[in-house]
């Protein structure tokens, strides 16, 4: 009793807002993910990868991690004692930091545009998240539950080695004591840990991740963000394993400084494929599984690799709508308001009959969520696709590692220059607000275009990279730290190359 009732105070003080009476919750209304279980079950983990997930989707996402706040409040760590039930003065700080995060939450949620927060703490008694949900709807904010279940010893040794102890708790400890320290800090919840119940619990919405993807319960899925939520939960898994993201080698149409369209490899482009068949055998990667595009030159770069592979519609190359086959010059003389607008926000820009990149990161989702079921994948596919991919897997926080090898065979570069201020050259990393280039009809607008130079908050797409012909390969470390997480891009601007992620 002791215990539940130090957890339930830890947030009495931020559950109560200003506004006495409760917010309507609409349909839409934003939602509050609250991660529930022991230390060391992965909650992390899930909470980096959901805000991922959804901010690559479009759905504005932001993690509130308590025990950072704590970090930054404490500084300095002692021993499992500060996480003891009678430790008034650690009650009292955990409380504290508590309250903070929620309150981050919500000025989050109602005044900065967030659609999604996710609350990652323990969470582990039913007065806890009592107090949590008593606060969403005093604020209108829906509230969906992840728990992580895990009983296997070998999984909570090997997260406390790989992850614990490379937090900054631990920095000047050696790994025995940290982890007998580790240790103890989970007997502190232990005695208190109220699962989530199908009958105690049947109200609420929630999902029950149990041993890191043997089963799971769902309970309650209420709206579209709850099913995406299950949907992504249900496809992850955290075996370490290498993603290959490799452009086609050079095409025809490439050399004549022409977009899309369909061409065939030319001969430098066929000895990329060579290069990159004789790479994929030194690295003697085992059950590998190659995809590609339905487009000649990404089947045609597969087939020197002279292993079975799969073709994808969906990974083919953006549609340029009624630009297919032009070069930039011709775009800009025979469409030059959509030259312009499409300079004035790449990323929402759709091509007149065609697509944009935002239509391109909907229509591949299936190949992320295959991603995350799969281990080693090669998937051969083109520039557009790539960077789209890459604005999934280059968040380094939710466990990837990044690293380039050349291949050494000479390309042309397809890459075109930001433009300057003042000017309408199109192809720029310039991205602006602008809502009114979501569609692909024409509108009018005052010439020239000069947006400012601000990165999108939720869906970066990067348009400087892939821009030679390359290989990218995702190295996916779920149970890493962040601070040893390492981020190198970096390649030859007139070699073919191949990056590591």
């Amino acid at each position: 009793a002791r215990d539940n009732n130090a957890e339930k105070s830890e947030l009495k003080s931020s559950s109560r807002p200003s506004q006495s009476p409760e917010s309507l919750c609409m349909t839409n209304c934003p939602t509050l993910i609250v991660t529930v279980g022991l230390p060391a079950r992965g909650k992390t983990y899930i909470s980096k990868k959901l805000t991922r997930y959804l901010n690559w989707i479009g759905v504005p996402t932001r993690e509130f991690n308590v025990g950072q706040y704590r970090r930054e409040f404490m500084k300095i760590y002692k021993s499992f004692e500060f996480f003891r039930p009678d430790n008034e003065e650690g009650l009292k700080i955990r409380r504290q930091c508590a309250s903070a995060a929620l309150n981050d939450v919500r000025q989050y949620l109602t005044e900065e545009g967030g659609q999604v927060a996710v609350f990652d703490a323990t969470n582990t008694t039913r007065e806890r998240r009592g107090t949590i949900i008593q606060f969403a709807e005093q604020n209108g904010f829906k509230v969906f539950f992840v728990e992580s279940v895990c009983e296997d010893p070998e999984v909570i040794q090997e997260n406390i080695v790989q992850v614990k102890l490379g937090s900054p708790d631990y920095t000047n400890c050696n790994t025995e004591e940290a982890v007998e320290d580790f240790m103890k800090r989970i007997k502190c919840y232990e005695n208190s840990y109220e699962t989530l119940d199908e009958v105690s619990d049947r109200e609420l919405s929630y999902i029950k991740i149990i041993d890191v993807g043997q089963r799971y319960l769902v309970n309650r899925v209420l709206d579209h963000i709850q099913s995406r939520i299950v949907y992504y939960l249900m496809n992850i898994h955290i075996t370490p394993r290498s993603i290959y993201l490799c452009r086609h080698g050079e095409s025809e149409l490439n050399v004549k400084g022409r977009i899309g369209g369909d061409s065939g490899l030319t001969t430098r482009g066929k000895e990329f494929a060579k290069k990159l068949s004789q790479f994929i055998q030194t690295q003697n990667i085992q059950d590998l599984k190659v995809w590609t595009s339905q487009m000649k030159r990404t089947i045609q770069t597969a087939e020197a690799l002279d292993v079975p592979y799969e073709q994808w519609k969906v990974l083919n190359e953006i549609d340029a709508g009624v630009c297919e086959e032009l070069m930039y010059e011709e775009i800009q003389e025979n469409y030059p308001l959509e030259f312009a607008l499409r300079d004035q926000d790449k990323y929402r820009y759709r091509y007149p009959k065609g697509e944009s990149y935002e239509d391109l990161v909907q229509r591949l989702e299936p190949v992320i969520m295959e991603l995350e079921r799969q281990e080693n994948v090669l998937v051969i596919c083109h520039q557009a696709v790539m960077r789209c991919l890459l604005a999934y897997f280059l968040d380094k926080t939710a466990g990837c590692k990044v690293e380039s090898i050349s291949l050494n065979v000479e390309a042309v570069n397809t890459h075109r220059e930001k433009p300057e201020v003042g000017t309408n050259t199109s192809d720029s990393d310039v991205r602006g607000g602008s809502d009114y280039c979501a569609s692909s009809s024409v509108t009018q607008l005052a010439l020239p275009i000069t947006p400012p130079p601000i990165h999108y908050t939720c869906r970066t797409i990067h348009f400087e990279l892939i821009t030679y012909f390359c290989l990218f390969v995702v190295f996916l470390f779920p149970l890493i730290s962040q601070e040893e997480l390492v981020v190198v891009i970096n390649w030859n601007p007139v070699s073919n190359v191949l990056i590591i992620i």
